[in-house]
């Protein structure tokens, strides 16, 4: 097998933003939106919203401090404790969250662009992935308003065996949610924890991450042009302070987070003043199972994309690549050579299959990875370095492949959240299972084979919240996303999450 990386040639110069694009980047600072009005933050504080592919400058945006979060908090509380949302008819809510589906679909292009210019994913990910699942996910939420509900009990009370009862729940919105989300996906993300709050009655205060303000701002005013009352939705913009201020604040009842392990362990204890619910959906190092009898084609290329779509930043990207020894050095230089073609480019272009790392730390982080993983004695087979040429300019990264990975060393241990794959051989169901498991996370894992026994017993000894049987990274607004150990706390998507959203009162009614 070749220890050859080679560079992708330079791409030609990527198309402009449209003009609605252009137009929203436009102008000033874009602002934090709080009580259903656009507001600059009080003490005038902002941070560049950066374009990956190119190192430069999308926008100015306001950051919120600690008074910009109280004054949104407040905004909240009014709209939920005195406000129509919770209270409004379960059919108008549904016709509300409907809308907002429409009027994604309306500005489908302008918002896949944008989610491409400051994220850096390919623009063909953008709007064949990220956008339909947005809308589709607020259209699901839709239908649940008029559907949720309590239930009724027999009841049985040995101190009263006379008495008779009626006794049922009720199902009501847990109140103000901080939904913090992180900038790999910053669109599902968002619509992940906006859709279900909202449908429950909830009220909403998102702080999109610092690197990706700009589509959670576009998609506030979406929001608000399908008549959200002021304060059920607002953005507050910035980075870890504002996080920090948004989960220690006793208006909040519920922070649900998407993001690291680290910071998400920090959030249990910031969270803990009046004891707010918290659901957490954190990192992963995703075991690929691929044994010999699998389709080796069909499993390449599914590993390959588990662990480099979205430039290997995904949660659950299938960075521990298990193969069953027979089929090791086939698939092994199947991947490396696969990775060697890839064409890497600003996202906004079409030809583009791998875009940049979203920022310069993150860029800084996975090569810090690589120099790591050589370190260890890991086998560099593909990439580990930055192409050149203009792609200089911005957080490129090759696609790389380590060979040879033990499970002790650090980028088998470790989420680093990048375009790293690392392939180890395995000989038995047992030994790899174990193996697979041996891991602080436990988010996902994928397992590749003809026998569908074999697919099962190890579906079932895998500890984690997701398996997929040959493929990889299918999502679905319908079925539970989330993990065990310390890959989190609870589930989002699907009807599991209304758990996240509501309260259960028990009431009992005397008959006698």
């Amino acid at each position: 097998m070749s220890t050859t990386a080679t560079t992708p040639p330079t791409p030609s110069a990527p198309p402009a933003p449209n003009a609605a694009v252009q137009a929203f980047l436009s102008g000033g600072p874009k602002k934090l939106y709080i009580g259903g009005k656009w507001a600059d933050s009080q003490k005038g504080k902002t941070f560049k919203a950066m374009n990956p592919a190119t190192g430069q400058a999308l926008a100015e945006v306001q950051e919120a401090d600690a008074a910009d979060v109280d004054a949104a908090v407040k905004a909240a509380r009014e709209a939920f404790d005195k406000g129509p949302w919770p209270k409004m008819n379960p059919g108008e809510r549904a016709k509300i969250l409907w809308k907002i589906a429409d009027l994604i679909e309306k500005n489908f292009d302008e918002l896949a662009e944008l989610e491409t210019l400051n994220n850096g994913k390919p623009i063909n990910e953008a709007r064949r992935g990220d956008l339909p699942l947005v809308i589709e996910n607020f259209r699901y939420w839709a239908g649940w308003p008029t559907k949720i509900m309590g239930e009724t009990y027999p009841t049985t009370t040995p101190y009263a065996p006379k008495l008779k009862a009626f006794a049922y729940t009720v199902k009501e919105p847990v109140g103000v949610v901080a939904a913090i989300i992180p900038w790999n996906f910053p669109l599902q993300m968002a619509a992940w924890k906006i859709a279900p709050a909202l449908a429950c009655g909830c009220v909403v205060i998102l702080k999109p991450a610092e690197q990706t303000p700009l589509s959670a701002l576009r998609l506030a005013q979406i929001i608000e042009e399908a008549g959200v009352p002021p304060g059920v939705f607002q953005v507050v913009n910035g980075a870890a302070d504002t996080g920090r201020a948004l989960v220690k604040h006793a208006g909040v009842d519920k922070v649900s987070f998407t993001g690291s392990t680290e910071v998400g362990k920090e959030i249990i204890k910031d969270s803990i003043g009046n004891l707010k619910r918290v659901s957490l959906e954190l990192g992963g190092k995703s075991p690929q199972i691929i044994f010999a009898d699998a389709d080796l084609d069909v499993a390449m290329k599914s590993a390959y994309m588990g662990i480099f779509y979205n430039q290997g930043q995904l949660c659950c990207a299938g960075s521990r690549i298990f193969v069953e020894k027979p089929a090791y050095e086939e698939l092994a230089a199947k991947i490396a050579d696969r990775a060697k073609k890839v064409k890497l480019g600003p996202g906004i272009d079409p030809k583009t299959q791998m875009g940049p790392l979203v920022s310069e730390e993150q860029l800084a982080r996975v090569q810090k990875y690589v120099e790591i993983g050589k370190s260890e004695g890991a086998k560099l087979m593909a990439g580990g370095d930055r192409p050149a040429g203009d792609l200089g300019k911005g957080y490129f990264m090759n696609p790389t492949v380590f060979t040879d990975v033990k499970d002790t060393m650090r980028i088998a241990q470790e989420e680093i959240f990048g375009p790293v794959a690392a392939l180890m051989p395995f000989e038995s169901m047992d030994e790899v299972v174990s193996r697979s498991n041996a891991s602080q996370y436990g988010l996902a894992a994928g397992v590749w084979t003809k026998d569908v026994k074999k697919a099962f017993r190890a579906a079932e000894a895998l500890r984690c919240g997701m398996v997929w049987i040959n493929t990889f990274n299918l999502a679905d607004v319908t079925m539970p996303w989330g993990g065990v150990k310390s890959s989190g706390w609870g589930r989002e998507t699907g009807h599991e999450a209304i758990r996240l959203y509501t309260e259960v009162k028990t009431v009992w009614v005397d008959l006698n």
